[in-house]
């Protein structure tokens, strides 16, 4: 195992919105629910910076990586403190949302909006219609084509397409996610960008140059979020960045944990950059 306890500090910060750090559903009022804030990844790097800095004294780090939108903080942090940052390993994830990936999750959006009670966002009742209809908008996107074609749900348990559908998708944003922690975090991912970052005036190949950290990019072959030709346009901007694929059918799951042998291959690129 590369990130071994035994040996390295490991940090593992929650994003704003998710639920568990400062999100609609657990900040008082009057800022709750629909009025909190819209926070960027800038903003979740910036505070996460406070807290290596601040609070436990680090000057370096020897490793930021991260799946999805955590591969998008992993890309923010090369670019807000170059300095600090020695390797990073993004997997599944981008530096920019592309606007694809932006018109995918507006029709996942409007899928959870859509609930009759949703009252925009100051729902006072559980809501049922609209977390069921963003699980089944979900489950052709998370998981890839040839996932589907082989059943490989069958491998994790779930005897049908059906009970996948239900038992998996609308499980996973029914009963363990508030619907305003949702939405905040699709803003700040539809709004990723490392060149917004102060002093990159919106240029995103600018940003990528100034990343001085060591780099293993990887997307997965079968992403539909984070196709690897869009990491493939990144690493040719980074002065020392290696483009390798992850191949599995599991889509952008396949950062997920899921299946043992995409998390070996994954690891096996930590080793590399901790050596």
């Amino acid at each position: 195992m590369g990130l071994d306890p035994a040996k390295y500090f490991i940090i593992i910060p929650n994003m704003f919105g998710n639920g568990l750090s400062s999100s609609p559903s657990n900040t008082p009022e009057p800022f709750d629910r629909a009025r909190f804030p819209r926070v960027t990844v800038y903003d979740n790097v910036r505070a996460q910076h406070r807290l290596v800095t601040e609070k436990f004294g680090i000057s370096k780090i020897k490793l930021v990586l991260g799946w999805s939108m955590g591969a998008g903080q992993t890309y923010q942090w090369a670019v807000s403190h170059p300095e600090m940052v020695e390797n990073i390993l993004p997997f599944c994830g981008a530096a920019k949302t592309s606007v694809h990936n932006v018109v995918f999750l507006e029709g996942v959006k409007f899928a959870l909006m859509g609930d009759p009670l949703f009252n925009n966002g100051w729902y006072t009742t559980k809501l049922v219609q609209g977390p069921r209809a963003m699980g089944r908008v979900y489950a052709g996107w998370g998981l890839s084509q040839e996932f589907y074609r082989l059943e490989l749900y069958k491998e994790m348990g779930f005897n049908s397409l059906e009970d996948f559908l239900v038992g998996y998708w609308e499980d996973l944003f029914l009963r363990r996610r508030d619907p305003n922690d949702l939405l905040s975090q699709l803003w700040t991912w539809q709004n990723g960008n490392i060149g917004l970052t102060p002093g990159f005036d919106g240029h995103f190949e600018k940003a990528l140059a100034a990343i001085k950290a060591r780099a293993i990019v990887m997307p997965a072959k079968s992403d539909l979020y984070f196709p690897p030709e869009d990491n493939e346009y990144e690493v040719r901007h980074m002065p020392n960045a290696e483009f390798r694929v992850l191949v599995s059918p599991y889509g952008h799951f396949a950062g997920g944990g899921i299946k043992a042998e995409d998390t070996a291959f994954i690891d096996r690129a930590v080793k590399e950059l901790l050596k």
